[in-house]
Parts: structure tokens; sequence; C-alpha cells
């Protein structure tokens, strides 16, 4: 049933878009509970050693319901555009015990019928488990997912949040969540969010004062969002660019008269400058040092080829409607 999200001109002004460490660590168990379902499979398979070395890992495979839902409180809303993990990991740490009980039933009750033994068998003690599943996110992403996953994935989020604040600029808001997910629809200062399974009755959001947060995943079939009395707002919807994160690829082919004009190696990075990407994600796509292309990239910007702007703490590159001209068949 659909979701509707009432915003007026001050919510829609201090909407904004954020990438969040902790929820892609959180919606990333569902590699390991419901694998083959995204795009990812092969780089997490590489992973696999490491994820079943952890001691926690039966732990975190049960915060996952049958459904893929996770709790709520695992996923905090971000306050900044780009916070820390170990920042979001506090807030987790610091959920009310009292409440444990209600979040798990809502997420598990409605489609497993039960709650995992694992975690049942815990909420007698509802802050050491708290502590626990804490203590296993942050194992699972400073020994799993930071070293070589994160790098990739943020390069990924960021490079969305670029597009979307393009679309925004060229066509609106209409245009930005009409590009957002195919799910979301608006129309006369309402956000539709149709799901097609999650609720059995309609739901009406004011967002009220409260913002409104965008966030992109890697890890998720369509837009999704949570609902309560004391959620504050926000959409979760798959991030653009999910097929680089599969592994290396072939650069798209290029004008062999641009590699005659600026070599090889500059035409065949103007073409995976088709949208933002880091200096260090161009260097894995290529098989290349990052140095190498830092050198490159340098005389691109000079000559206006590319532009590049700082987002949180990467710098995302991307070529100009000159290249772009360049680069048409």
């Amino acid at each position: 049933m659909p979701v509707r999200f009432r915003l007026g001109l001050a919510d829609l002004a201090s909407a904004y878009f954020a990438c969040s460490p902790i929820q892609e660590t959180v919606l990333s168990l569902r590699m390991w509970t419901h694998p083959g379902r995204y795009p990812h499979t092969v780089a997490f398979e590489a992973m696999r050693p490491a994820f079943e070395a952890l001691p926690a890992a039966p732990l975190l495979r049960a915060l996952v319901a049958g459904n893929k839902y996770v709790p709520d409180f695992l996923t905090p809303r971000p306050v900044v555009p780009f916070p820390d993990f170990h920042a979001e990991l506090a807030r987790v740490r610091g959920f009310e015990p009292a409440r444990l009980e209600a979040e798990l039933t809502q997420t598990f009750l409605p489609h497993d019928r039960a709650l995992p033994p694992l975690l049942a068998e815990r909420l007698d003690r509802p802050a050491e488990l708290i502590g626990e599943i804490a203590d296993a996110l942050e194992a699972y992403w400073t020994r799993v997912l930071e070293p070589s996953w994160w790098p990739r994935a943020r390069s990924v989020l960021h490079a969305d949040i670029v597009h979307r604040a393009r679309v925004l600029a060229e066509r609106g808001a209409a245009g930005l969540f009409g590009d957002l997910d195919h799910r979301l629809r608006w129309a006369d200062g309402v956000l539709t969010l149709a799901w097609e399974w999650g609720y059995e009755q309609e739901s009406e959001v004011e967002v009220d004062g409260r913002g409104m947060a965008f966030l992109p995943t890697c890890f998720s079939r369509g837009a999704l969002t949570a609902i309560g009395p004391d959620l504050t707002p926000s959409i979760t919807y798959l991030a653009r660019g999910q097929a680089t994160l599969a592994g290396p690829a072939d650069p798209p082919p290029t004008p062999r008269a641009l590699e005659q004009l600026l070599g090889t190696p500059k035409a065949r990075l103007l073409a995976l400058l088709h949208e933002p990407v880091s200096t260090t994600e161009l260097a894995r796509r290529l098989g290349v040092t990052p140095g190498a292309v830092s050198q490159h990239l340098t005389v691109l910007h000079a000559t206006r080829l590319v532009t590049r702007a700082r987002h949180g703490r990467l710098v995302l590159y991307t070529r100009t409607p000159l290249a772009d001209r360049l680069l048409a068949p």
C-alpha cells in the first residue's frame, strides 16, 4: 500500500541527500542471508572467508528477517550528509533498551512469526544484546567491509548524490523524485511511495518541519522507508552505478581519432567519466596506480575536459560538455 509524505515548501527546501556507512553495513548483511539478489555476489564471495571468521557471524545473520527487513534502530537517519561510521554506531549503542523488544517484534513477527533464537534467548538482557550487536557490526565493518568494499561503494554513493544534485538543478523536484525510483511519484506537494508489500494500510506522513533525508544504497531492489511515530522521514533508494561494483570492466570504446589526439590512457579516462568518479575508483577500474590516474586528470582538468568537486572526503571528477562532444560517435 502507498505511503504518502506531505512536504511544504520549507520541508522541500530542507530535504537533503546523505551517504550512511552504518546503513550500508547493516543492509549488506542481506548478501549473506539472501545471496544472488544483488549484482555484488562475486565481490562478496571474495569476502566470505573474512565474514565467516567473525565469531559473531551467526548473530549478524540473525538480524535479517526472512523478507530482508532489518530492525530500524540499526539504521539511524544521518544527521549530516557524510557521517562517520563510528559516530553512527554510537547512536546504535545508545538505543533505549526498553524499546528493543518492540523493535524486534515489529521486524520479525509479521513475516517470520517468531524471533530468531539468537535474539530471543538474549531478550531478557536488552542492554547487553544491544552492545553485542554493536560490537558485531563494528567487527564486521573493520575486518570485512572497510578494507576493500567501502572505498568502492562510497565512490558509487557519492557519485549518485552528485548526479541527483544535477538533476535537481536541471529538472526541479518533480524530475528529481521521478528519477530516483519507479516506486516514487511527486504531485501537489505529496511524495508517494508505492510499495508492493509491507503495509496493509495506507500511511500518511506529515514531514512538518522534521526534515527529510534521501539515502542511496547498494542493497535494495527499490525505494523503501521506515514508518514510526518517532522516526524522522527518510527514503532509501537504489544508487546508480551498481554494475561497477561487480569488478573491473573494460572501459567503453573511444573514437580512434580521440585516442590519437589525447593518447589512449586519457581517452579511456574520459570514457569512464560519464558520471562522477574518484581517482582511486578510476585506478581500480583501469588496473593502474592512483598516481598515474592523477597525472592524466591534471592534464584533462587544465584543458577543461573534466571538472572536479569535493564531496565529503572525496574529490570526484566528471567530464565536461566539451568532452561529451569529443566522445560523440
